[in-house]
This record gives structure tokens, sequence and C-alpha cells, in this order.
């Protein structure tokens, strides 16, 4: 079905937000491409010649007839809106219609365009937007926009821009980011007639973010799609905007929205004639792609990305929320790989009240940014779906084959306590059975795991355990009698002080502790421990070190019932994966790997030559 372009009425346009001026090659491939989604299409090629500063897309979208082909170049010529209550209800990427106007201000500008069933069309612009050459053509079905000569008109501006590696690079970088909201897309880059790069599709953001970052592998990364329930207040069919004037949670929740402006996305012709080739989403739903923290990290903080209804998009307040999600889970000065799709109703977004798209105006911020933070938690545990479950038996049989022949001998007839089998029975992380099996130089536990074998470090997984029971019931308790500690600097007092701990004067460079965390009250070194304490660091810093200080040491000698105790409680905790310091817990074996290594797929006639 077409829908014709139209210029849009005065009292719309005076409703839309200035967009800013075309100052970089990257914001005309942006432009362009983001309007072939627009159309529907699959597959986009971009042709760049930076010598001769030509920009050309082809897509496969659904293409426009000769009239609209006409009229796509005018100023506020768009299908996508056609009055004020459409800027309510935006679901296409661009709807301002001034993309082409512009480029053909600053440039040369040819589009060709076919429909299917229908008969080829090339039309040439002049720099009024008006079509002044027109002949048939044969293409595909689908459109090509070729921008050749861009800022011959403004040689000043040009002169202005950076380096075309620079400009070049960014072209990568928003090609990349647009793909990871649209993975089912196909990708193909030239510069130069060569090929520069390509992005295959996928079914999710998942299996596009390693052809993204090459040393992350998809065995790295956890995908969540998760549906939500609707926010309070946030019908679809309620508009939301509240008073006028009034900031919105986002504004009120993110000191640097609004402030960066960056280049409006408009219209490629290709997708004039379908003004909402996405519809709005019938639930709210978040799709969440995280690197593993236990596998990998970045070190600096530029892989947290947020989009919104298939636009990525800057929200200070929900990176902020992503950051403290992987709180102690990571090492020191490492940043999460994460990566948050949200699909709301168009109701609840104000595309239009910045003249730059990104810049996201999102009502009920607190509700996502609660729904973002259970989602992250929910990825990080360890899934029975992160393991092949057609090798369930296999490793179960091999152990106690080999048990029978070894010098050791256990007993598989444990009986849970109560409240472990409650618990695992109310857990809903998915974790299948992980049985203690022995323990391996007082250090390592060793489980059985339908998909293999686990080696468990007791000591982080029990520092893991501790923590979170800190976090969750932090408590100070009184000492009797104190304890004495000497020799203390004013920093280290004041920094006890700062822990909220009782410290007093006891005599000359002596002070007398009263109060400690309850897990370090019945320790024999309690006083070691303060010590450790008094040398800096937050509230949080203080329950890191008291459950390091406090977990059961390596070397220490564990029977089964213990060991399986402490992998109950182990599994249970929010972030399994890694210690509150980001070292990783445990390292599994699965048994495809032992397989492999064992040359179990051979066939064994085969193998002796028979």
């Amino acid at each position: 079905m077409s829908f014709a372009i139209q210029p849009l009425p005065p009292d719309v346009v005076s409703r839309i937000a200035a967009a800013e001026v075309i100052d970089s090659v990257a914001a005309v491939v942006r432009e362009l491409v983001e309007n072939s989604l627009d159309a529907g299409a699959t597959r986009i090629v971009i042709s760049l010649y930076p010598n001769l500063w030509r920009v050309q897309v082809a897509d496969n979208g659904s293409g426009m007839d000769l009239h609209n082909l006409q009229v796509c170049a005018k100023a506020h010529s768009t299908s996508k809106i056609h009055n004020s209550e459409d800027l309510e209800q935006i679901t296409s990427l661009g709807f301002r219609g001034e993309a082409l106007h512009s480029l053909a201000q600053l440039a040369d500008v040819e589009v060709l365009s076919r429909q299917a069933e229908s008969q080829g069309w090339r039309v040439v612009f002049n720099q009024q937007g008006q079509g002044c050459r027109e002949e048939t053509v044969a293409i595909a079905p689908g459109t090509i926009v070729t921008v050749s000569n861009l800022f011959g008109n403004w040689l000043v501006r040009r002169r202005g821009l950076p380096s075309m590696a620079k400009q070049l690079k960014l072209v990568q970088g928003t090609i990349q980011q647009i793909a990871l909201c649209h993975p089912g897309v196909t990708w193909q880059v030239r510069q130069n007639e060569r090929l520069w790069f390509s992005i295959s599709p996928g079914s999710t953001a998942k299996q596009i973010l390693p052809q993204i970052l090459r040393q992350v592998r998809s065995s790295d990364l956890q995908l969540l799609n998760l549906e939500v329930p609707t926010p309070q207040g946030g019908d679809t069919e309620t508009r939301g905007h509240g008073d006028a004037g009034t900031p919105r949670a986002d504004e009120q929740g993110s000191t640097g929205a609004g402030k960066q402006r960056k280049q409006e996305k408009n219209l490629h012709p290709s997708s004039l004639i379908t003004p909402h080739s996405s519809p709005p989403p019938a639930k709210y739903h978040i799709e969440l792609v995280v690197g593993l923290p236990d596998r990998c990290h970045r070190r600096r903080a530029d892989w947290v990305r947020v989009a919104v209804n298939g636009r990525l998009v800057r929200s200070p307040a929900l990176e902020q929320t992503i950051q403290e999600a992987f709180t102690k889970t990571l090492p020191r000065d490492r940043y999460p790989i994460c990566f948050v799709h949200l699909r709301t109703c168009p109701s609840q977004i104000d595309w239009n009240r910045n003249p730059a798209k990104t810049e996201i105006y999102l009502h009920s911020l607190p509700f996502w940014q609660e729904q973002v933070t259970h989602a992250i938690e929910q990825a990080l545990q360890i899934s029975s779906s992160n393991f092949p479950a057609a090798q369930n038996q296999r490793v179960g049989k091999l152990l106690k084959a080999s048990e029978a022949k070894g010098s050791y001998h256990l007993t598989r007839n444990l009986q849970p306590t109560e409240t472990a089998a409650e618990a695992t029975e109310a857990s809903d992380i998915g974790w299948r059975e992980l049985q203690a099996v022995a323990q391996v130089r007082n250090t390592y536990i060793l489980a059985e795991h339908p998909s293999g074998v686990w080696l468990v470090e007791q000591h982080i997984a029990h520092e893991r355990v501790l923590y979170e029971q800190l976090l969750d019931h932090w408590q100070l308790v009184p000492l009797e009698p104190p304890v004495i500690l000497s020799q203390l600097t004013p920093a280290q007092v004041e920094q006890l002080q700062r822990l909220n701990l009782d410290v007093e004067p006891f005599g000359e460079q002596l002070w007398a502790i009263r109060t400690a965390p309850a897990m370090l009250q019945q320790r024999d070194d309690c006083a070691d421990a303060l010590v450790e304490l008094s040398w800096g660091g937050d509230v949080q810093e203080a329950q890191v070190a008291t459950a390091c200080r406090s977990a059961i040491r390596n070397g220490t000698s564990l029977n089964l019932p213990e060991m399986q105790t402490l992998l109950d409680e182990w599994r249970q905790t929010r972030h399994p994966r890694t210690c509150p310091h980001g070292r990783p817990i445990y390292l599994p074996l699965e048994e495809s790997a032992l397989s492999r290594f064992f040359r179990r797929h051979w066939v064994i006639g085969k193998s002796h030559g028979i």
C-alpha cells in the first residue's frame, strides 16, 4: 500500500523541533540508512568515495512511484506523519521531512527507485529540492540515493570538517550501532569500489555484537528477552505529557540529558511510502545482551548502550543504572559490555522535544530503571539453558564408572536439609542439579553438572555468598570486651568512624573499638580485620573486605555435606559468576569438550585401522 508524500501543515511544522544542519559524511549515511530501514529494507549497500565526497546508499525497500519521487525532496514533505496528533505516536525513524531537502542544498542528489511490479525511475534534484530531470531506468525493486560533491556549494563547511579518516570511523560506528538495533538486516559497506566491512544478519543483537567487537565471542554473551508489565500510569492510551514546562523523569534523573545535540534523522525517499513500517509493540519488552563478567569486560566505560524502539539513544540515568547493576561483579577499573533495547508504547516517548532524536524523553523512567536492574540480575544467573541438555546422563555414567575402579568412594545418598530443599525448589534461576563429588587440594570443589564437570573455588564462592548476605543484612554489634588498636593514624580513625563503628580513645596511641560487623565478632583475627577496614573505602568496600576476611580459606578440608551446602548457597546468589573483586568463581568443563579431548567421537574400528 502506497502513502502519498505531501507537505506538512503549517501548525505541524511549527511544532517540529528545528533540525541541525548535516555536517559530516556520517550524518549523510545515517539519514539515508535509517530511512531505508523505515522502508522495510533487509539488505543495505553503502558505497563511499571519500576523495570525490560521494555517498551512495542502495536498499531493497519498498521503493517509490514517480509522483512521490518528484516531491520527496521538498521541505517538510513526508508520508510518515500528517497532523499534530501523529507527533505523539511516532513509530518511524524519520518524520520531519527535511533530510533530502537539506542534502539537495548541500550536494548533487539523484534518486533511483522502483516499486515491485512497476517501472523504475531516476530523478535528479536541483538546490530547491525540485526534480529537474526524469527518466526511466531498469533497477531491482528498492531505492538508490547518490549524494555527490557533498558540501560543494558550501566549501567553508567542508574545510572545517575533521579529517576524512575520522569521518570514516564515525561512519563505521554509526552503521554498527544501527545494526545492533536492527539485527535482521544485511549490511555491506564499500569504499572506492572495494569491500570495507560487512555485517551478517542475525535473529538477535547477540549475533551482531561479536561482529562489532572482534575479541568477544558469542559464548561470552548472555541474551535475555523479557516481557515486562505495563508501567503504572503508562497505559497506551495515555499521552503522559504532564503539565507544560514540567521536566520529565529522564530530565530529572540525568544531568547530561538534552545537552548534546546530534543530527536529526529524516527521510530516505524509499521510506516515504510506508509511514509505519514498525507497528507499535503490543507489550512492553526488554532485549538484553550482556557480556558475562567472568569472561569479558572493557577498560573504558564505552560499551554500555541503550536503544528504544529501534533507535540508539543517550539516557545517562539508564546508563548509570546499568553500571550500578554490575557493581562488585567486575575487576577493579573494568567496565561491562551491555546492550539494552527497550520496546515501549510510542506515547511513552517524546522524540520531537529535542532536535537530536538520540536525546530521549522517556516516561516512567524509575519503572524502566527497576526493570533493567532486574533483567541484568536475571541474565547474570547461571541458567541451565546455557548448557546442552542432550548429554545429561553421559558425564554421570562416566564419573560413576571411574569411581568404581578408583581409590576413592563417595556416597551419593545425600539428604539435603529441609531449608536447602525448599530454597532450591523456590529458586527460579533455572539451575539443574549441581552435585558435589570431591575436593581437589583442599581448594576446589569438583561438582557434577548435567553438562559436564565444574571446578568451584571454595574461598571466593563463599566470599560471594557472604558478601550478598552482608548487602542484605549489614549489622554492627557490640564487642565485649572491646578490641584495642594501636598506632592508628587520624585518617584511619576517621575512616572507622565513617563506617559507623564506635571508636574511643583508650590511652596514648590506643583506641577502643566497641562495635564491629557481626561476621567479625567471633573471629580470632577481628583486630586485624578492623585494621584492614581502617585503610579506606566506603561501606561497600568494608562489606567486601569483611566477606573476604570471613570466607573459608583455601586449604581448609571440607566434607561432602559441607561442600554441597556451599554449592547450594552459592547457586542462590544474585551474581554467582564472580566474586566481589571480579574473579571468576567456577570453571566449567563441558562434556562435549571432554569428548573432543578424549576423541570419544571416533569410530573405534576406523581408529584401529580396521
